[in-house]
């Protein structure tokens, strides 16, 4: 129970960090935020930003499994807000990658979510622009 308490108040932590991001007028200024927030809660922007998604699933393999689902939900929604700064091609494959996130997380995580179905909805409409 305290792990999960942990792990729910770790990601509200991130997505108050994320929201702060968003208020950032300046592009450049909220890619230097989005790259320290993929450093701070998943992992190398580095790597997280450019790799597959067969590579990002790999990379979380050993993670215990809430600790791998809650890593899943934060790269989903870095890739999704990564893809509103981007153009195309990488853009298309942000919004693939956060997409196949929130897919597995669907398909895995034992809670249904409005906001994630919502938010599956909203990648599809934009991946068919």
């Amino acid at each position: 129970m305290l792990q999960r308490d942990y792990i729910m108040r770790l990601i509200q932590e991130f997505l108050a960090a994320l929201q702060r991001m968003l208020e950032k007028k300046e592009i450049e200024s909220r890619r230097e935020t989005l790259e320290k927030l993929y450093d701070q809660y998943v992992g190398p922007h580095d790597f997280y930003h450019l790799a597959s998604v067969e590579d990002v699933f790999q990379s979380l393999a050993g993670e215990e499994a809430a600790r791998r689902a809650m890593k899943i939900q934060m790269l989903a929604e870095l890739y999704y807000y990564d893809a509103q700064m981007e153009t195309e091609p990488l853009r298309s494959m942000l919004l693939q990658k956060a997409y196949t996130m929130y897919d597995w997380l669907q398909d895995h995580e034992q809670t249904y979510s409005v906001e994630r179905v919502r938010r599956l909805e909203e990648i599809r409409a934009a991946m068919n622009k």
